[in-house]
């Protein structure tokens, strides 16, 4: 599953749209970003509510692919602008991260 696909997959809202289209093969939920430092695996997707700046710099050390906010969290612009200059897909949701976690696991579980 390539980054394009969650898209459709998890009928996700594209907040940021200049992105590699990368190859998806795993995703870590986390909302404590010393967690996700310490044991997401590395290009995995973020599922998270942390919408500001420093879960941008996280995903960056983890090389994730992108990162997917959840709960229809405001995204700031600092957040945003990040993003775009390290190509990480930015998704937004209004579903919680448990229902995206589990849609996401299903689909790379395939």
């Amino acid at each position: 599953m390539k980054t394009s696909d969650l898209i459709k997959l998890l009928n996700l809202e594209v907040v940021q749209d200049s992105y590699d289209d990368r190859e998806i093969t795993a995703a870590y939920t986390s909302d404590l970003l010393s967690d996700v430092m310490g044991n997401a695996p590395d290009e995995s997707v973020l599922i998270t509510i942390q919408a500001h700046k420093n879960t941008m710099a996280v995903a960056s050390l983890k090389d994730s692919p992108a990162i997917i906010i959840c709960n229809s969290r405001p995204v700031p612009d600092d957040f945003l602008e990040a993003a775009r200059e390290e190509r990480v897909a930015l998704f937004r949701t209004a579903e919680n991260q448990f229902n995206v976690s589990g849609k996401l696991y299903a689909a790379l579980a395939k």
